[in-house]
């Protein structure tokens, strides 16, 4: 049985050597990189926030063992999910697609206004805009 170094070295010398993946193998390996690099952006934020598996699941609206999996980048989370992973999490998620290349963040949400001064247009819970109770915004924009 071939090691997974041995695997992996084995396939950078095709690469190298100029031996071309299988087109439908490098699209599945290019998703396994999407659903990783996704799980572990999930994972770093919620253990910069402390919370458990189950805290964080609870409060997106999903099952410990589903973010367990997302997390082991086993999926991707599809665009309502990842709305409400980061308000979960306490954050915007920035997502930059560009051909076979992309990066993932989140980026923590300042808590007051920059003036330091309470925000009195800030839905409170007993309002009908309280932001728990609207389903997450999701905006996209395809540049030609």
């Amino acid at each position: 049985m071939v090691s997974h170094a041995e695997w992996k070295r084995s396939r950078d010398r095709k690469v190298v050597e100029g031996i071309a993946e299988d087109p439908e193998r490098e699209r599945r390996r290019k998703e396994r990189d999407l659903a990783w690099d996704l799980g572990q952006i999930i994972y770093d934020r919620r253990t910069a926030l402390g919370l458990s598996q189950t805290v964080l699941a609870r409060r997106a609206g999903m099952s410990q063992p589903q973010l367990s999996k997302m997390e082991l980048g086993g999926t991707v989370p599809t665009l309502p999910l990842l709305g409400r992973l980061a308000r979960a999490l306490e954050a915007a998620l920035t997502m930059r697609l560009s051909g076979d290349t992309w990066t993932v963040e989140f980026q923590p949400l300042t808590e007051a206004p920059a003036s330091g001064a309470p925000d009195h247009d800030a839905p409170t819970p007993d309002s009908p805009d309280h932001e728990e109770d609207r389903p997450p915004e999701v905006t996209v924009a395809a540049q030609a």
